[in-house]
């Protein structure tokens, strides 16, 4: 029988408030665009991420500059992987209930596999196949209903969950390709200070000055700034340092589910068929594409 260190069983715990964070963060980041003007709110989350993150990195004595190659992983993850899926993710929410949105936004190792397969080229074994096609599946169920004249806005904001997805995707791919010379953790600033930087850029020009806030508003930067965001990422690489990548993958999965039953809780989302159906089939499709990741991976470093 194996015995589980005191290190990992933290970071297990770790992994199981990580799940909570981010499957409670839906709901109410779906508060806090009702409040601020969405770009702002994802512009003021990662501004105030941006700055608990330097507190994080200069207590562990870790706060670089980074070097000339890691400056290009910072630059496409800031403006991919956080910038243009926070702002994406964020106007999304302002059409649509926020189960929903984040089982689509998490479809992002749907995603990895023909990314990986086109920029990498990676052969793409059967369960990636599968897992592709069932995500697909997954997606057209939930959007579909979209498509009624009664709901049509709604196609819109599944675009853009999709294109959001997509864009952690690309991001994902980028960094699999990347030889690090600082820690995930020591560059986790800059690229959130990028990202800061776009989405202020944008917030002015598209929604112009940020004229007020208020207490609902002020509440729901101060859980997914500090907490949903700059403490998530530390967490997840604390946790990656003890748990098995794999395990993490799957752990993580909850975090649609758990944002989907708050969301039928607290804003009386509808759980219909279709949604059930699609929720099953995306939750396959990421397994699938998830393990097959890992055995590449795995065989990779053989």
């Amino acid at each position: 029988m194996t015995r589980v260190s005191e290190g990992e069983r933290r970071a297990r715990w770790l992994l199981m408030l990580l799940v909570l964070i981010w499957g409670a963060s839906w709901p109410i980041v779906k508060i806090g665009v009702a409040a601020v003007p969405a770009l702002w709110f994802a512009c003021l989350r990662y501004l105030a991420g941006t700055a608990c993150v330097v507190v994080i990195v200069t207590l562990r004595r870790e706060l670089i500059v980074p070097s000339r190659s890691d400056w290009k992983l910072v630059i496409v993850s800031g403006v991919l992987q956080m910038a243009i899926y926070a702002a994406l993710t964020s106007v999304a929410l302002t059409r649509l209930p926020p189960g929903r949105a984040s089982v689509l936004a998490y479809s992002t190792p749907v995603w990895v596999v023909p990314l990986s397969g086109w920029w990498l080229r990676e052969r793409v074994a059967w369960p990636g196949r599968v897992g592709v096609a069932a995500g697909l599946a997954g997606v057209v169920a939930i959007a579909g209903p979209g498509l009624h004249p009664i709901v049509r806005e709604h196609v819109t904001a599944y675009a853009w969950l999709m294109c959001a997805a997509a864009a952690w995707a690309a991001s994902i791919v980028f960094v699999r390709a990347h030889r690090f010379e600082a820690s995930s953790l020591a560059l986790a600033p800059w690229q959130m200070l990028v990202a800061t930087v776009l989405l202020l850029a944008c917030a002015i020009a598209i929604d112009g000055p940020l004229r007020s806030m208020n207490l609902r508003g002020v509440a729901a930067l101060v859980y997914v700034g500090p907490l949903a965001t700059a403490f998530a990422y530390w967490a997840v690489v604390e946790v990656g340092r003890h748990v098995r990548a794999a395990t993490v993958s799957v752990t993580l999965l909850a975090v649609p589910g758990l944002g989907l039953v708050i969301s039928a809780l607290t804003f009386h989302e509808a759980v219909n068929a279709s949604l059930v159906v699609g929720v099953v089939l995306i939750g396959v499709g990421v397994l699938l594409t998830t393990a097959w990741a890992q055995s590449s991976e795995t065989g990779a470093n053989v």
